[in-house]
Parts: structure tokens; C-alpha cells; sequence
């Protein structure tokens, strides 16, 4: 790679990391993504910085935590970012999908944005009036738009936690549909600037909903589900357990939770959501052979990664807003042809924001100074890395999780601290000895040393985050 690379990124929405068969789970059909886990760099320790979308991609799309950039909720507004300084350095800057921007519309520092948002989102009846790119071509197509509307008059609704076979023509799905708008411009863009083309797959969020032939080969599969122990859920912060509650008792994303669902139930919600993925990967399959076809695959750094994760029921919960390694560890996996020297795993702990700094490196042009994100491209040069000391990850009241003022997270190499503000009880974990998290430490007093190291590290990190983002807060929305 001679010239200022291509960026190519990927980032689907609510994809854990033990979805890729590369990675270590061979129960995942994703041949595409793991040739660019063999033939790229990829992270085992990636977090996002929150546990939900909006101040997860707010964080991932500024460089900064949510309680610097004041978006702390799905209900926050943002839309400044790098985007605007890797456009003013150059690049051709186009949006494919979902950016979770808020406004939807928000321009974001790209030159054109294709917009498709959520896929359980029925605009016009929530008092929204943005109409996405995928609305018009179902409502042209003359079809009712798959959702909680037409989900719920199922019979089996409440048995099947969020899993629906996807009733429309395979061309009208929303991966599909993001990944042949991204294709279509691939094809037919004269491409002569180095570009920026951000693609937002808008699965395996919930509804999950594949084909019924993508979902097929996983019904009979052994899908490594782990059962919810007894005294898991009775041993976390009231406020997790309220929220689990909540989810039992209405819907959201068209998912009515179970705490103690089946086993049946909750292999055909995992079959769903891997097929999803799967779903994906053919997705992610196309676009590097139209970027091949069209002569710029060797110009192209490709980064693939989502926004959090899904509890899919492991911990008792559904979907997000925890802090459990469900939530929000990452995939993270980058491929350049001749743009790095390494391959293979990366163990270092790195932040979700990370991602942008080192690619600015990559690209040759100067991050923003006092931003919180931090480079790894040296890893990506295989010079010896470490990572992080710690990570951290933060949440604030949200529609849905209602139930704690704030909550924020560090994790270090071993050890995991959850501090709920308006509670006196957390959660701590021994990742090396317990990386299921099954066993909360917070009131062991042989730990109580560990914990209040880690509360004092929290401590010190809001106060260093302050001051290192002091000229910056005012302005920065």
C-alpha cells in the first residue's frame, strides 16, 4: 500500500464477541470474517465505552468517554466527531447504514449519508417523522415493515424472545439492503480521493430475524449456551435486577424476555442471532468483492467491529445496559494488505475509541489533541504492545434502564469493579479465576482491599478525564 489508504468500516449493531468462528467458536458460520481475522490483526480485549448504542458510537465517533461528550443515554444527541477532521484532512467521507446519530439526519462530517436505523422502529407511530432509506424501499416494494406490530400477533410471540423468521424478499432485509446500497456506490463512485465509507449493518440487533434458510443449519447445532445459576441474578445490584424484571414483563425490540426461559426457547433465540451474523459475514463477503472488482481492495484498510454486545439471556438478562463481558467486549479486527506488518491476536486491553487515533496514524494525518482515545497502531506495526492499564465504561438513566442514576465500570487485566451511584452494593470479579462472572466478590472481605483499589482508580481516572478535557467539554456538542 503506497498512497493514503481507504477506509472501509464495518460495524454491525450488538454483535458479541463470541460470534466469529476465527475467534474460537466454531459453532459460528462466518468464513469471510475470519479471512480477515487470519489475514489482519485482531483484538481479545476490545470494550466499548458503554453498554449501549447511542453513547457507545457518540464515544467510538469522538474519541472521548460518554460523561465527557454528555451522552450518557439512547436518548442523548449527538453528532460531532473525527468524521469532520478526517474530511477536512481529505477523504471522501459517505455513511452506509446506521451512524445512531441523533438527529438520524445529522450530516456528522460526511459528505452523503444512505441512512437506515433501527429495524423494530416504525417511525410514523412513535412520532418520529424521518423516514430512513430502507422505509421507502419497503413501503415501495408495497410491504408492511416486519416489527413489533406484526410480530406480536404471532401465536408463539412471547415464547420466541425476539427470534422471527424474516417474512419479506431476502433484497428487502436490512443487512442486505445496507450492504447492496454500499456495493451500488462501490460501483459506481469514481472513487479518485481516499475514502472514508462508513457501513452500519443494522443486525443482529433485535427483532433477530435471518431467513429461514440462514437459520436452518443452526437449529440442530450445539450453540454453547450457559445456564443462568441460581443465585446469579440474586447476587446483582438491585438495579440489574429491576431491569431484568422490567424486560420479563413488556417488550422491547419486539423481544418479550424470559428470565428462566426454556432451554428450547433460548437455543432458537441463539439460532436466530448467529444466523443473523451469519447473515452478515455473506454481507461483508460482497462488499471486499466489489472493492476488488472496482481495483481498491489493495488500498483498503478494512476495520470490522459493533457497538456492545446481547446478553441473549446469559446473567438472566436480555439485550444490554450491564456491564457484564456479553455486553461489551468486542470484536474488533483490521486488514490492510501491506498497510501493517502484524497478524494474528492482539491481548493488550484496548478502548472501542482506540480505533480512531490509530487509524488517523495509518492514514498519516494528526489526531485532535486532548482527546482520550490512544493509538495502538504500534501493535499493528508488531512492536510490543501492552495495551491499556485499565478500560473503562459508563451509563447513565436511559429509557429503558431507569434504574440507577449512573453506573460505571474499570476492568484491568484481572479484575472487574461495577459501581452503581445511588446503591452501596456492586459488583466485583476475579476475571482470571471466574471469567464467566459468576461469582460476585463485592462483599468477600478478603477483597475488600482489590475493591476499594478499584474504586479509587475510578476516582482518579473522572478526575484526570476532567481536567485532560477541560477546553474541550463546552464546545464539544
Amino acid at each position: 500500500m503506497t498512497k493514503q489508504p481507504n477506509i472501509v468500516f464495518l460495524i454491525t449493531d450488538q454483535q458479541r464477541y463470541d460470534t466469529i468462528s476465527a475467534l474460537g467458536y466454531p459453532h459460528v458460520d462466518t468464513p469471510n470474517l475470519d479471512r480477515l481475522v487470519t489475514e489482519g490483526v485482531h483484538f481479545t480485549r476490545c470494550y466499548a465505552a458503554a453498554p449501549s448504542c447511542v453513547p457507545a458510537r457518540a464515544s467510538l465517533f469522538s474519541g472521548y468517554y460518554p460523561h465527557t461528550t454528555g451522552v450518557l443515554n439512547n436518548a442523548a444527541s449527538w453528532q460531532k466527531g473525527w468524521i469532520e477532521d478526517l474530511s477536512a484532512a481529505g477523504y471522501d467521507c459517505v455513511n452506509v447504514g446506521k451512524m445512531h446519530t441523533q438527529p438520524m439526519d445529522a450530516q456528522a462530517g460526511f459528505r452523503a449519508r444512505m441512512i437506515v436505523e433501527n429495524k423494530d422502529r416504525s417511525m410514523a407511530k412513535r412520532g418520529r417523522d424521518f423516514i430512513d432509506e430502507w422505509d421507502k424501499a419497503i413501503q415501495k416494494a408495497g410491504f408492511e415493515k416486519p416489527g413489533l406490530p406484526t410480530y406480536s400477533k404471532l401465536n408463539d410471540y412471547a415464547d420466541r424472545l425476539g427470534a422471527f423468521d424474516w417474512p419479506l424478499p431476502r433484497d428487502l432485509h436490512s443487512d442486505v439492503f445496507v450492504a447492496d446500497l454500499a456495493i451500488d456506490w462501490i460501483e459506481k463512485s469514481r472513487l479518485e480521493a481516499p475514502f472514508f465509507l462508513q457501513v452500519g449493518f443494522p443486525g443482529p440487533h433485535p427483532p433477530y430475524d435471518p431467513t429461514e434458510e440462514d437459520v436452518e443449519p443452526y437449529l440442530g447445532r450445539d450453540l454453547k449456551i450457559r445456564p443462568v445459576s441460581d443465585g446469579d441474578l440474586q447476587s446483582q445490584p438491585v438495579a440489574f435486577q429491576r431491569l431484568a424484571a422490567k424486560h420479563a414483563a413488556g417488550d422491547h425490540d419486539a423481544v418479550r424476555h424470559k428470565i428462566d426461559a426454556p432451554e428450547q426457547e433460548r437455543h432458537r433465540q441463539r439460532a436466530y442471532y448467529l444466523a443473523n451474523v451469519t447473515m452478515i459475514d455473506a454481507q461483508v463477503g460482497k462488499i471486499i468483492d466489489a472493492l476488488e472488482k472496482a481495483g481498491q481492495l489493495d488500498d483498503t484498510i478494512i476495520v470490522f467491529t459493533s457497538d456492545h454486545g446481547d446478553s441473549l439471556g446469559d446473567h438472566g438478562h436480555s439485550q444490554k445496559w450491564t456491564m457484564y463481558e456479553e455486553v461489551i467486549k468486542l470484536p474488533l479486527i483490521i486488514w490492510g494488505p501491506g498497510a501493517f506488518a502484524a497478524k494474528g491476536p492482539v491481548d493488550g486491553l484496548v478502548q472501542h475509541m482506540d480505533v480512531a487515533p490509530t487509524l488517523f496514524e495509518l492514514a498519516g494525518i494528526t489526531f485532535p489533541e486532548g482527546r482520550e482515545a490512544l493509538s495502538f497502531a504500534k501493535a499493528l506495526r508488531g512492536e510490543p504492545f501492552e495495551g491499556r492499564e485499565a478500560i473503562y465504561c459508563e451509563q447513565g438513566l436511559d429509557v429503558v434502564f431507569q434504574f440507577s442514576k449512573f453506573v460505571s465500570m474499570v476492568r484491568t487485566s484481572r479484575w472487574k469493579y461495577v459501581h452503581l451511584l445511588d446503591e452501596d452494593f456492586g459488583q466485583l470479579f476475579d476475571l482470571l479465576e471466574d471469567p464467566l462472572e459468576e461469582n460476585n466478590l463485592w462483599c468477600d472481605p478478603d477483597k475488600s482491599a482489590i475493591r476499594e483499589d478499584m474504586h479509587e482508580r475510578l476516582f482518579n481516572w473522572r478526575l484526570e478525564s476532567g481536567y485532560q478535557t477541560r477546553d474541550w467539554a463546552e464546545s464539544a456538542r
